[in-house]
């Protein structure tokens, strides 16, 4: 099957596409990766999302206006992704544009991304696959984070390198740096784990709006030039969410503009620019690293926007340092650009199949979910069409 992929993350500053060739082989599925770009979201766009989002209050008009624009986007960015697949595709996974995640003393309620997958059905004239998020939360499950299916996969410890002397390798860890940071562990013998972290690139960048009115801190150029305020951070870190066992999921309803304001602001006093960039790149690499000294992993492979920050990554490898090993999945064939996109392509081709795409031990649920809901573009090619009815007889 050739499936494209499409992942808009929390930063939502874009689309990543891919196009990728599944092969099953036994019980190892082949993925051959056929390509991937990055489309960026237009500023009103962004601008229309952000106005959207919690903390801001928001009409149901709003809400339809801005599902049926980020239709039209994700439909032209999977006309991208069937040209990098040769000009025919199987399926489309378009996950959606999250605007809310409904979390209510640790238990998600629901959940809702916005993207009019009918406009991409219409575009590309293939099947997609949408709403991926439900099928786990109704099954008790926080529907977040669902790459775990993908990094399981990837880093099965059968497959894994052996250490020194012929012992099993240890745990090993994938770490995706997005506008959320959530972590995979994949251990021999033990079941899956995995949660979201805390903020990765969310409070940098909304720091980077209030401060340097702009979208990002560009290589944490900033954040290398400033110094970590320590009552800062120690404020930060005394956040409930990071004491919290998993499994546990967040998102931009929490770590938002908003509460990086209220942090500053019960300090009393101001903090330069640079430092507020410098605490809240030290806090992402010192919650991360926390997560993995936790597990004992001795190796994490990481992924997203944020390994384009230098500075976030030497802070994450000196944090590490004689305890694991970081690199990207780059390594592993996988462009860490791209990885998610690439992780919802494979639960597109595992709901094709009927197979589930939750992890339970991960997401909490009482059962593995096959996710997501199916909009056709046409009659189904296995279903024998019947004719055009000319009439409705009601059998009493």
């Amino acid at each position: 099957m050739k499936i494209v992929g499409l992942m808009s993350g929390t930063s939502y500053d874009g689309v990543d596409v891919v196009a990728a060739e599944f092969t099953a082989d036994g019980d190892t599925l082949r993925l051959r990766p056929l390509g991937h770009r990055e489309l960026a979201y237009p500023d009103d766009l962004r601008a229309e999302i952000g106005a959207l989002l919690p903390p801001a209050a928001t009409t149901i008009e709003a809400v339809c206006r801005l599902d049926n624009r980020l239709g039209e986007v994700f439909a032209e960015a999977a006309a991208v992704g069937v040209e990098l697949a040769g000009g025919a595709a199987d399926a489309v996974v378009s996950p959606g544009q999250t605007v809310f995640h409904w979390v209510e003393d640790g238990r998600v309620r629901g959940t809702l991304q916005l993207g009019a997958p009918a406009r991409v059905a219409a575009r590309v004239g293939v099947p997609v696959l949408h709403d991926l998020r439900s099928a786990d939360v109704a099954a008790g499950g926080q529907g977040a984070p669902l790459v775990p299916a993908f990094d399981a996969l990837l880093l099965d410890p059968a497959a894994s390198p052996r250490a020194a002397g012929g012992a099993a390798a240890g745990a090993r860890a994938a770490l995706n740096l997005g506008g959320i940071a959530n972590l995979t562990v994949v251990a021999p013998g033990a079941p899956v784990l995995g949660y979201d972290v805390g903020p990765a690139n969310a409070l940098l960048d909304a720091a980077a709006r209030r401060f340097l009115d702009r979208p990002c801190d560009v290589d944490g150029a900033r954040a290398a030039a400033g110094r970590v305020h320590e009552a800062l951070l120690a404020r930060l870190l005394a956040e409930p969410y990071y004491a919290a066992p998993p499994p546990k999921s967040t998102g931009k309803e929490l770590f938002h503009g908003g509460y990086l304001d209220a942090a500053l602001a019960a300090l009393g006093e101001p903090v330069a620019a640079d430092d507020v960039l410098a605490t809240l790149t030290e806090l992402t690499a010192r919650t991360v690293a926390d997560a993995c000294d936790r597990h004992r992993v001795t190796e994490v492979v990481a992924a997203g926007g944020g390994v384009r920050n230098p500075t976030l990554r030497a802070r994450l490898a000196a944090l590490g340092e004689g305890r694991w090993r970081l690199r990207t999945t780059d390594e592993l064939g996988v462009p860490a650009q791209a990885k998610e996109a690439y992780a919802f392509a494979l639960l597109g081709w595992l709901s094709w199949h009927g197979l589930p795409g939750a992890v339970p031990s991960v997401t909490g649920a009482s059962r593995a979910a096959v996710l997501g809901s199916w909009t056709p573009a046409g009659p189904s090619a296995a279903a024998p069409r019947p004719p055009a009815p000319r009439r409705l007889v009601v059998d009493a």
